[in-house]
């Protein structure tokens, strides 16, 4: 889920040299194939003609081998942009500026997709508060997209059905047999 608004008030360094991206866990991958690179160049094109600014990233060369699409942040984003609403599978993260935690709770939670999300924050008992209130399946601080297959990992609402990943997404595909006697 990309909808999850984020704070620039008081981004760290890193976030504001233009051009510089500094990898954040999850989202050193690339795309899986060319339909898939270009929904996420598309998303990234389309915020970049609605005014949004990229703040690093979004520059693919487009006629490489592999389908890799740099890590990428877009900030200055409208929070009904097609990159914010809709989920790109892709290593995309568009910062929504908000002054009010409610709204920004409420937009988060407006989506039908519930995947993933991500809280930003210097204060992370505030951030696990927030994180806690988001309807996605797997809620990161301070990161995006890091899965470990020894955790649970899936969405809610319209995105996906079950778990994969740890103990739970064993037993969400097997089915146990009880021979007895």
């Amino acid at each position: 889920m990309s909808r999850t608004p984020s704070t620039t008030r008081s981004a760290p360094d890193w976030l504001r040299l233009p051009g510089r991206c500094r990898w954040v866990g999850g989202l050193r991958r690339g795309t899986q194939n060319r339909s898939q690179f270009d929904i996420v160049d598309g998303l990234v094109e389309d915020a970049r003609a609605s005014g949004a600014r990229i703040l690093c990233g979004g520059n693919p060369v487009r006629d490489a081998p592999g389908f890799f699409y740099p890590a990428t942040l877009v900030a200055d984003i409208a929070p009904d942009a097609r990159l914010v609403e809709e989920e790109q599978f892709g290593p995309v993260l568009p910062v929504v500026r908000y002054s009010d935690l409610e709204w920004a709770v409420s937009e988060a939670n407006r989506s039908e997709a519930g995947l993933g999300a991500s809280v930003w924050s210097s204060r992370p008992e505030g951030a696990r508060e927030v994180a806690s209130r988001l309807e996605a399946g797997t809620v990161w601080i301070n990161a995006h997209g890091a899965v470990d297959p020894r955790i649970p990992f899936g969405g809610v609402k319209g995105s996906g059905y079950g778990l994969e990943f740890g103990v739970e997404g064993l037993k969400a595909v097997s089915v146990p047999q009880v021979i007895n006697g």
